[in-house]
């Protein structure tokens, strides 16, 4: 994706946040799959085994698991660990019920954008991005 702005098809739910691209090639568990105290990624199965999703804007092709997620990404964002944004390629309700319990419950707030899969694609890890509304904006890559 080149610098840019770029239109949302749908906002999963709304606000603001700035961070740098964490683009993850497979699905994630946030129950179970990351660590709680620190947002490392534990699956060791993940590929991107390791890597921190807290204070990224966090990119992955949807969840993994059910009933479990939305407490898994309400509690990564109640103790700091989470992403401050997640962008995705196609409605995922597990993480818009997280990111809507932790407004709630926490007033912590984070969007959640589904992207046209073209856009979703263009994504490169590393690029620095604002969120704001519907609106994307690429302002480099890494």
């Amino acid at each position: 994706m080149s610098p840019g702005t770029y239109r949302a098809q749908t906002v999963l739910h709304p606000g603001q946040a700035v961070g740098r691209l964490l683009k993850l090639s497979d699905t994630l568990s946030f129950w179970g799959g990351f660590d709680p105290r620190d947002g490392r990624i534990l699956d060791q199965s993940h590929p991107e085994a390791g890597q921190y999703i807290a204070g990224t804007i966090l990119a992955l092709p949807g969840s993994r698991g059910s009933a479990g997620t939305p407490a898994g990404v309400a509690e990564a964002l109640r103790r700091k660990v989470g992403p401050v944004a997640i962008l995705l390629p196609a409605p995922d309700v597990n993480i818009m019920i997280g990111a809507q319990v932790a407004a709630q419950l926490y007033g912590i707030g984070m969007p959640v954008l589904e992207l046209s899969p073209r856009d979703y694609d263009g994504l490169i890890n590393g690029a620095r991005i604002s969120v704001s509304g519907a609106d994307v904006t690429v302002a480099n890559m890494a």
